[in-house]
């Protein structure tokens, strides 16, 4: 049986001074959609400093984690940087980009 791919939507996670990395951030995001059931993905990057990406399947709703992300750091900035995109790898975005390979 076949299934169909499920496509991502990548949300990237900066701030001025708060530290992200180190911090069990990931973790916190992680249980924090394990409680409200729901699908997620979460990395640091490798291609930028001090920040964190995580993915949710496509047009779904990003206002409670961006909500949960404001109470927890306060100089948290959240962004929509990638849009549905199957299998993503968070970690480094040009990874993404599917005709940089051959097979």
């Amino acid at each position: 049986m076949v299934m169909e791919l499920v496509n991502w939507d990548i949300y990237e996670i900066r701030t001025e001074k708060s530290p992200i990395n180190g911090v069990m951030l990931r973790g916190r995001i992680r249980k924090f959609f394990l409680e409200k059931n729901r699908n997620v993905l979460a990395e640091n990057t490798e291609d930028i400093e001090k920040s964190v990406r995580f993915a949710l399947p496509s047009k779904e709703d990003a206002s409670e984690i961006i909500e949960y992300l404001n109470k927890i750091i306060p100089d948290v900035s959240v962004e929509l940087v990638k849009e549905n995109t199957p299998n993503p790898i968070l970690s480094k975005l040009r990874v993404n980009i599917e005709d940089r390979y051959t097979l």
